[in-house]
Order: structure tokens, then sequence, then C-alpha cells
């Protein structure tokens, strides 16, 4: 009886039935949430207007925009070999700065 007045008072979305993906969307479920972290979640996207799955998926869409440490030194050591020396560097940079 309670889970039909939940959906007797539910609103549902007319196109929900018809979204399709281009690609097949991935889920992600995270488990024991404190309650203050997900206060904050829900505080948080809900000041940008968001759910708390938008919120996170805007979130982890950013952070894997930026390379991590550990990807920044592997693609360091994809460029490593130069033949030039330390002075012919130091003239190089001197020189786009404009000083002798």
């Amino acid at each position: 009886a309670a889970r039909a007045q939940v959906l007797r008072g539910a609103k549902s979305h007319v196109l929900a039935p018809n979204w399709h993906y281009v690609v097949p969307m991935r889920s992600i479920q995270i488990k024991d949430v404190p309650p203050n972290v997900h206060a904050k979640l829900r505080e948080r996207a809900g000041r940008n207007g968001q759910s708390v799955q938008e919120y996170l998926l805007e979130r982890l869409a950013a952070d894997t925009e930026r390379p991590t440490l550990d990807e920044l030194f592997a693609r360091v050591d994809e460029h490593t070999g130069g033949t030039a020396t330390l002075s012919h560097a130091a003239n190089a940079v001197r020189a786009d700065r404009g000083t002798p």
C-alpha cells in the first residue's frame, strides 16, 4: 500500500521510455556514503540546479580531463632523448626572454 502511494504521487517523464543513447552508457554505484558527505553533495548539486547524479557526473567528467601525475610522468618519459646541451637550452630560454 505504501508503494502504491509513492507511485501515485510520482511524476513520470513522458519521453523517458523513448530515450536512446548512441553509445551504451555505464553505471557506477557508490555504497556507504557518509550522511554528511551525501548532504554536502545534495547541497552543492541543488545550488547548481542539478540532481546529485548530474553534479557527480559533471565532476567525474572534469576529473578525467586532467591527467594524473603518473600520466604526466609517463608522457614526459615518452619525450626523452633530446640532443640539446644545457648551455644550448639556456641560450634558447634567454633568447625567448629577450635577455643576453
